[in-house]
């Protein structure tokens, strides 16, 4: 058993390969890699969005950022404005509010003031050790985030083990004449805020920990609080883009593969079909018609499936040529020897004169049955490059009639008749050569068949989009059963008294192949109206002078 045959990956481009159709670097991948390609690349601009949730995580931090800042200085204000005694409750009422962290540190650096110690704190530094696997998930996943993102590192924040003021790089910045101010329009006592730094770092559990350094009273407030909200804003959308990732991921996927089953798959089929054909397997192969499908890859798979039949009717055909024509030639040949056999036996001279003219005969059956084989043969390459022109019938057919009156083609005293049209009426697009062999054949057959003294008409003239050329005679005319039999090739009916070999019997068969490749018909009838006689039709397309189809638009 024959292997099984593998596509071939690639093969060289011809030079006519260009245009539209032609393909660079793609052509040399699959279309199955193509389609996954195309549809994993807009899958990777959906995932671009993480980008966007990066700048949507720093833009909440500069707004915490702001904000720390402006309640910095507002506590600086209030604890400027109002009497000592009242710094305690304005600190503890702030913390429990913002929930931040106020210290306050003397000009020295000690601490003075906690918020802490006259409230409950406000948030709790959690031991990542301490916490459930799916915070180190999550985690684990901000930190990809920010690596695929480049996003800038961020310090880490820890309690000094000393508090003091110098401990707080917010503090010593401020100290060192950096800082900002902060102004808010709505604040009536902002030209009275001091200039205010800020910073961000990371919690141990990876939340963000907003710190703000302003001067107050001869020293330094800071404000700490632990913002953990971003974290949880920014995780729960990420979680949503996740599942929204993961949905048009899998719908990608499953859609790949739909298109790389719908159209791959058959195109591969058709492909590995069209293989087998060529490699001559052309009667095994059973090409997919796809009739329920009606894009183009079903057209295609008709339009292969036709091919291939035709391909193989043409097989058929040119081995039932080869066998005909293997018998036609047997037959003169065998005669040919006999007669050659028998004259090296026969002395006497009236034989050897009789063998010789049957030898004349056969060379010359031989010389005329191959002369109608090769045009026959070839009479389909020619016809499909042949340039067709503009024809007038009319004065064709009267030109090709006079020619066979001049050297006396019509024996027996048979007489031709034609009616010629006006100009213009019987315009048709062919090759003039071909189409005079056809008449020429039409006309011998008529001549043949027709007895002595009879007629033969010819007649052109045009019916709506056809213009229709009839050749009639007196003959017995054709029975029903045979008129699709005589267009068939070395089928031969001869009339009655003729020797057996005057025709090859490729005549009318090498008509209907002229009128076929003309867009034509040709058939046999009876003659209207008369007791006996053949009538042989032929239908053209009927043309214009500047060579277009009479029924185009205009």
């Amino acid at each position: 058993m024959a292997r099984a045959i593998a596509l071939p990956k690639a093969e060289p481009r011809r030079p006519r390969e260009t245009g539209d159709l032609a393909l660079r670097w793609s052509g040399r991948v699959s279309l199955t890699t193509r389609i996954l390609a195309v549809n994993v690349f807009a899958l990777a601009m959906l995932a671009g969005a993480f980008f966007y949730l990066d700048s949507y995580r720093t833009r909440l931090i500069d707004q915490r950022l702001d904000q720390a800042a402006h309640d910095a200085q507002a506590v600086a204000i209030a604890l400027a404005a109002s009497p000592e005694a009242g710094d305690r409750a304005i600190l503890a009422d702030h913390s429990s509010l913002t929930g931040a962290r106020i210290r306050i540190y003397a000009p020295d650096g000690r601490l003075v003031q906690d918020s802490w110690r006259l409230s409950p704190p406000t948030y709790r530094l959690r031991d990542p050790r301490e916490e459930p696997w799916r915070r180190h998930v999550a985690r684990f996943l901000d930190r990809a985030a920010e690596r695929i993102v480049g996003a800038p590192l961020i310090e880490r924040f820890a309690e000094p083990a000393v508090d003091r003021a110098q401990a707080w790089p917010e503090i010593t910045a401020l100290a060192a004449g950096g800082g900002a101010r902060v102004d808010r329009a709505d604040h009536e006592l902002c030209e009275r805020c001091g200039p205010a730094t800020t910073r961000v770092r990371y919690a141990p559990d990876r939340t963000p920990m907003i710190s703000a350094a302003t001067p107050v009273s001869g020293g330094w407030l800071l404000l700490t609080s632990n913002a953990r909200d971003i974290t949880r804003i920014v995780r729960a959308e990420r979680l949503r883009l996740g599942f929204v990732l993961l949905g048009a991921g899998l719908m990608s996927v499953l859609l790949s593969l739909f298109l790389a089953r719908t159209i791959v798959r058959p195109l591969r089929r058709l492909a590995s079909a069209a293989i087998r054909v060529r490699l001559g397997r052309a009667r095994e192969v059973v090409v997919p018609r796809l009739p329920d499908r009606g894009d183009e890859i079903g057209a295609l798979a008709r339009a292969i499936s036709d091919m291939s039949q035709a391909l193989r009717q043409r097989i058929d055909a040119t081995d039932a040529f080869a066998a005909d024509v293997t018998h036609e030639l047997k037959n003169p040949l065998a005669s040919l020897r006999s007669a050659v056999d028998a004259l090296e036996r026969v002395q006497d001279d009236a034989p050897r004169r009789q063998l010789l003219a049957i030898i004349q005969d056969d060379v010359r059956r031989l010389d005329r049955l191959i002369t109608d084989i090769a045009e026959a043969s070839r009479l389909d390459a020619e016809l499909s490059r042949a340039r067709f022109e503009p024809i007038d019938l009319g004065p064709v057919i009267e030109t090709m009639l006079a020619a066979r009156e001049r050297r006396g083609a019509n024996p027996r005293g048979v007489q031709l008749a034609f009616a010629r049209p006006r100009k213009g009426i019987a315009l048709v697009m062919g090759e003039e050569n071909r189409l005079v062999r056809v008449l020429d054949n039409l006309i011998d057959n008529a001549v043949s068949f027709s007895p002595d003294q009879g007629l033969v008409e010819v007649v052109a003239t045009r019916i709506g989009d056809e213009v229709i050329v009839r050749v009639e005679d007196e003959g017995p005319g054709v029975p029903a059963e045979l008129r699709d039999d005589i267009f068939r090739r070395f089928h031969s009916v001869r009339p009655a008294g003729e020797r057996f070999g005057e025709h090859s019997g490729l005549g009318l068969a090498i008509a209907k192949a002229i009128v076929d490749g003309h867009l034509g018909r040709i058939e046999v009838e009876t003659r209207d109206e008369r007791p006996a006689g053949a009538a042989f039709v032929i239908r053209l397309p009927a043309a214009t002078p500047d060579g277009g189809p009479e029924s185009a638009p205009a």
